[in-house]
């Protein structure tokens, strides 16, 4: 297996998110107001355009349990969401891998590591919506329910690219 395809968790520079904000109407800062843990984002889900992409891992939500999975939306079982539409390119250089073992909190720690056993055995599913999406997202624009709910590819490439870190 290519380094590129291992499914890994980070947590992406909360100054890129806060850059890429204006520009990514599904893109949702890395910690809200009242919310105990930061947003970990999954590790590379794909290598496009010379770009790579990861996508937000989302708390599971009661509403969550009655949606279809789709080619954007992927059930961590009963522990998360994978929101594909959501995904963003990143620079290398605003990830951090997430060591679990630094984890204070036990039952975050479980979680994470629970998450991460499932999303391994499904990363060919991963991978091969993310790809799909993203070809569909770039061909289609906004011409489709599906390509609407999407963050715009094109322009958050475009972004990344400029991004400077201070």
């Amino acid at each position: 297996m290519d380094k590129k395809d291992e499914i890994r968790f980070y947590e992406i520079d909360p100054r890129y998110i806060d850059y890429l904000l204006p520009f990514a109407l599904h893109l949702y800062g890395n910690k809200q107001p009242g919310q105990n843990n930061e947003r970990k984002y999954i590790g590379v889900v794909l290598h496009i355009n010379e770009l790579d992409y990861f996508a937000p891992l989302s708390s599971a939500k009661k509403k969550h349990k009655y949606m279809e999975e789709g080619l954007d939306f992927i059930r961590v079982k009963n522990y998360a969401v994978i929101n594909l539409n959501n995904m963003i390119p990143v620079p290398v250089s605003v990830c951090k891998q997430v060591d679990f073992s630094k984890e204070k909190n036990p039952k975050y720690r479980d979680l994470l590591r629970a998450e991460y056993r499932y999303i391994k055995m499904i990363r060919e599913r991963i991978w091969k919506n993310a790809r799909l999406l993203y070809n569909h997202k770039i061909k289609n624009v906004d011409s489709t329910p599906l390509a609407k709910r999407c963050n715009d590819f094109g322009l958050l490439e475009e972004k990344c690219r400029e991004y400077k870190i201070d």
